[in-house]
């Protein structure tokens, strides 16, 4: 039996069960009876096996036919999926999307890729949440999110964009001013910004496979982060940030990156979506593009 004769004859063997005889299921294949009692007998001769016991009023399921009934299933399920996935690529992108990413990130790299994405595609619609807490994608109605962290939830689908790291910069006057810095304690001392991206006040550094946190002080407490970013770039002290916040200042000399040989592990950039086998064209049009367009964005 040729392949596309053992999937038809699969698709008839289903019918059969599913509608309980054969003269229905030749029905619902708009297909006639004696194609169906041949198909039958023939799909059970290749396996060389009886899958239904048949009498002139009833069908039944066999052992062996209840195994292969699973079987085929499955089969014709995942060649559903895979021909609804080729025709989806034909389709042009609608509907509404949901996206999720922390502030700061959202607001540098992503919302700036939405935008673009959103002039290629017309027909889509899109919510952008921007917050600093780890949502439930399920419970919230989020169809994609960019996370900043190692993914703990087995239930989410997660393809890596990069990584970044969180980082110690200066200006060169403050350098200039306060001194340079080969050691994690030597910022005792030194005026240091005190922001939320830097833990406040409380850096967290590695040395000899060990973690271990330096208690910073200074002059300025500021909770926005890009403005301790600019804080930082006007000489005020040190800061700590994370590396994309500080890659156009670092990039153009602005800052000075110090301290390198004591970072931490570097973290993740992901973006997710909750475990689906058929995604929308539009969510899988968007996965796409944002890894596209956050390729070199985190970068460590």
């Amino acid at each position: 039996m040729r392949h596309m004769d053992k999937l038809r004859a699969m698709q008839t063997f289903v019918a059969i069960v599913d509608q309980g005889s054969l003269s229905a299921a030749a029905r619902s294949l708009d297909s006639s009876l004696p194609a169906v009692v041949r198909t039958l007998a023939a799909l059970e001769t290749s396996l060389d096996v009886r899958l239904l016991n048949r009498t002139t009023r009833r069908i039944a399921l066999t052992e062996e036919g209840r195994t292969y009934l699973d079987t085929c299933r499955q089969i014709l399920s995942e060649l559903h999926e895979a021909e609804a996935r080729l025709a989806a690529r034909h389709e042009a992108p609608t509907g509404t999307l949901v996206v999720t990413a922390p502030v700061l990130f959202g607001q540098l790299h992503v919302a700036p890729a939405l935008y673009r994405f959103l002039r290629a595609y017309p027909a889509v619609k899109c919510r952008l949440m921007l917050n600093d807490r780890v949502v439930n994608l399920w419970e919230e109605g989020i169809d994609v999110g960019i996370r900043i962290s190692p993914l703990d939830d087995s239930t989410l689908v997660a393809q890596g964009i990069g990584a970044i790291r969180r980082v110690v910069v200066a200006s060169p006057a403050c350098i200039a001013e306060q001194g340079a810095v080969t050691h994690p304690r030597e910022l005792i001392g030194k005026n240091c910004i005190i922001s939320h991206g830097g833990g406040y006040g409380h850096w967290r550094f590695w040395e000899g496979g060990k973690e271990y946190v330096v208690a910073v002080d200074g002059n300025l407490d500021i909770s926005h982060g890009m403005a301790a970013v600019d804080a930082c770039v006007g000489g005020v002290g040190y800061g700590c940030f994370l590396s994309y916040q500080v890659a156009g200042a670092l990039a153009d000399g602005r800052l000075v990156r110090v301290l390198k040989d004591f970072e931490g592990p570097a973290r993740p950039v992901s973006i997710v979506y909750p475990h689906a086998r058929l995604l929308p064209s539009r969510t899988r049009a968007f996965v796409e593009w944002m890894k596209r367009e956050l390729r070199d964005v985190a970068m460590t």
